[in-house]
C-alpha cells in the first residue's frame, strides 16, 4: 500500500505516541502543580485545569474554530479570570502539558527509523499545549531529525480535519498528494483532513472506514505488511 509513495505524513497520538491526554475525572492536577511551586489551592487548580480542558474540548469539535483554535493560555485566562500573575499562568500551562503529553515506545521509535530509510517522513499533529515538551520527548526517544516537516496545531491554531496543515506539509516537502500517504487513527480528523487535501489515508489503532486506503491495527503491523 506504500508502493510508489515518496512521503508518509504521520499523526502522532495513537499512531506513534501513547498514554496521552490524562484528563479523567480522577486526575489530581495539584500533584504536579505543587512540584512546580504553585500556590493555588488544590481544589482551585483542579477546577482551573478541568475548566480549561472543557473550554478547549467543546471548541475542538466546533467547525467554527477549525482555523482559529484558541491557545491554552487564552483558555486558562477565560476560565480563571485576570487574577493570575504570569508566573502562575505558566505553572498551570506546564501542569496541563504534563497531563496532555504521552510517550513514544522504543519499538515505535525503531519503526520510524526504519521508515525514514525508505520514505520522507512528516507529521501533522494536533496538540493544545505549546510544543516544547513534545520536542523534548522526540529527543528522548531518539527521533529528532527524522521528520522533514512538522505541523503543530498549537503553533498556528489550525486543527484537523482542516486540509491546511496537510497542504502546508506537502508544500514544504515539494510533493503532490498522490505521492504521499497519511497514517493516523481518526477517521474524522486524519482521514477527513487527508482526503480534503487530496491524500490517501491509512487508519491505525483499531479505527476503520471504507474510504481508508487500509485499516490496520498499528504502525508496527503496517510496516510488516509493507
Amino acid at each position: 500500500m506504500l508502493s510508489g509513495r515518496e512521503a508518509i505524513l504521520l499523526d502522532m497520538n495513537g499512531t506513534f505516541m501513547f498514554g496521552e491526554d490524562r484528563f479523567g475525572e480522577s486526575e489530581d492536577y495539584s500533584v504536579y502543580y505543587r512540584r512546580l511551586g504553585g500556590n493555588i489551592s488544590r481544589s482551585e487548580i483542579n477546577r482551573i485545569v478541568r475548566a480549561a480542558y472543557e473550554y478547549l474540548e467543546v471548541r475542538y469539535t466546533d467547525e467554527n474554530y477549525r482555523c482559529c483554535f484558541p491557545s491554552l493560555k487564552s483558555a486558562i485566562l477565560a476560565v480563571a479570570g485576570d487574577l493570575l500573575d504570569e508566573g502562575e499562568i505558566e505553572k498551570i500551562i506546564e501542569t496541563f502539558t504534563f497531563h496532555e503529553l504521552g510517550y513514544i515506545p522504543n519499538e515505535y521509535a525503531a519503526i520510524l527509523h526504519q521508515l525514514r530509510k525508505r520514505y520522507t517522513l512528516a507529521a501533522v499533529i494536533d496538540i493544545w499545549s505549546p510544543k516544547q515538551a513534545w520536542l523534548k520527548e522526540f529527543e528522548r526517544a531518539g527521533i529528532t531529525g527524522l521528520f522533514s516537516a512538522i505541523s503543530f496545531s498549537s503553533d498556528h491554531g489550525i486543527v484537523k480535519p482542516s486540509p491546511k496543515p496537510f497542504e502546508w506539509i506537502l508544500s514544504q516537502l515539494g510533493v503532490s498528494g498522490s505521492q504521499a500517504v497519511v497514517v493516523g487513527d481518526s477517521p474524522r480528523r486524519d482521514l477527513g483532513g487527508a482526503r480534503s487535501a487530496g491524500i490517501d489515508c491509512i487508519l491505525v489503532g483499531g479505527a476503520s472506514h471504507p474510504k481508508a486506503l487500509m485499516n490496520v491495527d498499528n504502525l508496527l503491523q503496517l510496516c510488516r505488511r509493507d
